[in-house]
């Protein structure tokens, strides 16, 4: 299933939504032109900057590798992608879910909710493949806890979704339940050990965390002319 846009409408201007959008864009946009200069360079950047888990555990267990070196890289894996595809799809489920969560949240807390998301999506990668030397990217698990969080709040909400070759109007429990049983079957089924491929635990992570904190977090209030609700 495919969303293509939802029906919950909001009340203000998700800035950090098209800021994100934006950021993880141009950065891709720079990733792709390193590339066509010089391949072995992207490669390089991209285990720089993405998620190892075994630099993490090599860190934590007193090696060469520095606590800095191990950990800055949760934050920058977030907003680099491994293709067009990739970022595309990421940027295409943030703008149809990001925007109500923000307006839910408002825009700094917003902010701070997506990153500890996207933490504790690299943190749930990286304890299931402690062994791994292969770095993971992406925005995936920090969009999964948007999701996990529109899925606790607006469940009932449609979401218009492709269907093999047929569109129809969901409830968001049905798309974003079927996409967090997908995540976990495929974690489930795939050896960590592998440490390859699509990072399924991240976004089972990042899913858990968002319906968690949302749980927590405060409604923002709005303040108009006739008061604040």
């Amino acid at each position: 299933m495919i969303p293509i846009r939802d029906d919950t409408p909001r009340f203000s201007t998700p800035y950090v939504t098209y800021f994100l959008i934006i950021l993880n864009t141009l950065i891709f946009l720079f990733e792709w032109w390193i590339g066509l200069q010089s391949e072995g360079t992207l490669n390089s950047l991209i285990f720089e900057f993405g998620v190892v888990p075994r630099r993490v555990t090599a860190a934590l267990g007193g090696s060469h590798f520095s606590l800095t070196a191990a950990f800055v890289p949760i934050l920058t894996s977030m907003f680099l992608h491994g293709s067009w595809l990739h970022v595309i799809g990421n940027m295409w489920v943030l703008w149809i879910f990001g925007d109500n969560i923000e307006d839910y949240l408002g825009h700094f807390v917003y902010l701070v909710f997506y990153l500890v998301c996207g933490f504790a999506a690299s943190v749930t990668h990286i304890a299931l493949n402690l062994g791994s030397r292969v770095p993971s990217v992406g925005a995936s698990g920090a969009i999964a806890g948007i999701m996990g969080a529109y899925f606790i709040l607006y469940p009932r909400a449609r979401v218009l979704t492709t269907l093999w070759i047929t569109i129809w109007w969901l409830p968001a429990w049905v798309v974003l339940g079927e996409w967090f049983l997908v995540q976990f079957v495929s974690a489930s089924a795939i050896e960590s050990s592998t440490g390859g491929g699509i990072a399924f635990w991240a976004h089972v992570g990042g899913f858990v965390t968002g319906m968690i904190l949302i749980k927590m977090l405060p409604k923002r209030q709005y303040r108009g002319r006739y008061g604040t609700w």
